[in-house]
C-alpha cells in the first residue's frame, strides 16, 4: 500500500471533494486552499515530478487542464487563475506526486503575479546563450 496521500485519495482511501476524473487524471479541491476553489490536478499514476512524466502520459494529463481551470474559475466567479507546479522540495513541493495547483484569482486580491515571488532577489545575472545551449544539450540527450 502506498504511503502517498494523493495515491490514497485516488484509490478512495482518503476522502476528497473530486471535481473531475478520467482514466488518467483526478482533480480535487485542495484541503488547505490558498483561495476558494483551489484545485489540484494529479495523474492517477504515481509520478513524483512533472518532469518524470512520459510524453504519452503528459499529453493525457495536460489535456483536461483547460476545461478544469475554466470550470473552477466560473464556479467561484474568479477573474483569472494562477496555475503552477512545484517541482521538487526546493520549489516547495510537499507531496511527492506530480500535481498542478489551480488557484482562482480576483482583481482585488492584491497577491500580484507569480513574478512577485522572486522580486526580493533583485536582478539575476545569467549567461543566456550559454544557458540556452546547455538546455538544448539536455533536451537532445533526453531524446537520444
Amino acid at each position: 500500500m502506498s504511503e502517498c496521500i494523493f495515491c490514497k485519495i485516488i484509490e478512495g482511501e482518503i476522502p476528497a471533494e473530486r471535481v473531475y476524473e478520467d482514466e488518467d487524471v483526478v482533480a480535487f479541491l485542495d484541503a488547505n486552499p490558498l483561495a476558494e476553489g483551489h484545485t489540484l490536478v494529479v495523474p492517477r499514476e504515481h509520478v513524483e515530478r512533472v518532469s518524470d512524466l512520459d510524453p504519452d502520459l503528459a499529453g493525457r494529463y495536460f489535456r483536461p487542464v483547460p476545461e478544469i481551470a475554466g470550470a473552477v474559475q466560473e464556479a467561484v466567479g474568479a477573474d483569472g487563475a494562477t496555475m503552477a507546479w512545484n517541482e521538487g522540495s526546493a520549489a516547495g513541493q510537499e507531496v511527492p506526486h506530480a500535481h498542478l495547483h489551480i488557484v482562482p484569482r480576483w482583481d482585488s486580491d492584491r497577491h500580484g503575479p507569480i513574478h512577485a515571488l522572486f522580486q526580493a532577489q533583485g536582478e539575476v545575472e545569467v549567461d543566456e546563450a550559454g544557458l540556452a545551449q546547455s538546455v538544448r544539450a539536455e533536451l537532445q540527450a533526453a531524446r537520444a
